[in-house]
């Protein structure tokens, strides 16, 4: 039920952030007011159904001019966008990640394609996408100026899936003059998509797992985050039960406080004894039943 009710909730964010369902005779990208609103989740700003920007390009955009609103004396650094995902991390962590980010979902009903599963990632991948938030997300635009102080928004010019997706495709089918324009640089971003999709179908979120900067972002919020899943140690048995159906490879047993962890729900279902636990704010929601103990016994 509770698995219904996610997917519902991530079809309702996706509608709800690309909404703007006139580009088939504007050919354009959405510029009106909803622009100044922050999506929650990972979702392309060039998007031609965007009704909003994506907090990783705000950010590479705010870095990338920095340096020259500085040296031109504008004290307005427009961090409202920091802020904004900033409460939602401290409200959610990576909670946004399994339920309002239109990317995420995409990776999951890829996974469900029939076929072998290879859901194991090597370890040092899971710390990569915090290399991508501090290199390409603030470094490199920051610090990788052109002669007249601006740089480059690094991720979604070179890597980003998402936006490749959702907007590099369909501007390309929408304005066909810009295909002259094509170069190894859309060849390049074609590759990171391919491989994505691809790997999507045997293992499940592995960009979420590997790669994304705003997963990276609000991960570091998973130990103080005021939604957040509890283990009661008392009735944990350690059966594992959770580590079979976490779509990002959390042992919650081990560690109830993992940076991927994008509170699905999907452990708490799963746990045979009712040792796992959603709280806010220290107050725990629909607490559940442990299993007679005859079971537990056996």
């Amino acid at each position: 039920m509770m698995e219904r009710v996610r997917r519902l909730v991530q079809v309702v964010f996706t509608f709800l952030t690309n909404g703007y369902w006139a580009f088939p005779f504007s050919r354009n990208i959405y510029q009106g007011p909803l622009k100044a609103i922050c999506s929650p989740g990972l979702n392309c700003y060039s998007c031609p159904a965007s009704t909003t920007y994506c907090p990783i390009g705000a950010i590479q955009q705010l870095m990338a001019g920095l340096r020259m609103s500085l040296e031109m004396g504008q004290l307005y650094l427009g961090w409202y966008v920091v802020g904004s995902i900033g409460v939602l991390g401290g409200l959610f962590g990576r909670m946004v990640c399994g339920w309002l980010c239109p990317f995420g979902m995409i990776q999951e009903l890829l996974h469900r394609i029939p076929g072998r599963k290879f859901d194991a990632i090597p370890g040092l991948l899971r710390y990569l996408k915090f290399a991508v938030l501090a290199l390409m997300v603030v470094a490199l635009p920051l610090f990788a100026v052109d002669e007249f102080g601006a740089g480059d928004p690094w991720f979604c010019k070179y890597l980003c899936p998402a936006g490749t997706l959702e907007a590099g495709i369909p501007m390309i089918l929408l304005q066909p003059d810009l295909r002259h324009t094509l170069g190894w640089l859309y060849v390049n971003k074609i590759f990171f998509l391919v491989l994505f999709v691809v790997w999507s179908v045997f293992a499940n979120r592995p960009f979420c797992r590997t790669t994304c900067p705003l997963g990276a972002f609000y991960g570091l919020f998973s130990r103080v985050k005021m939604v957040r899943l509890s283990l009661d140690e008392e009735r944990c048995t350690e059966c594992r039960a959770c580590h079979q159906v976490c779509p990002m490879g959390v042992r919650f047993n081990e560690n109830p406080v993992d940076t991927n962890c994008i509170t699905c729900l999907r452990c708490q279902k799963a746990c045979p004894y009712g040792a796992i636990h959603l709280e806010a704010g220290g107050v725990r929601l629909g607490a559940r039943q442990s299993r007679p103990a005859q079971a537990q016994s056996s």
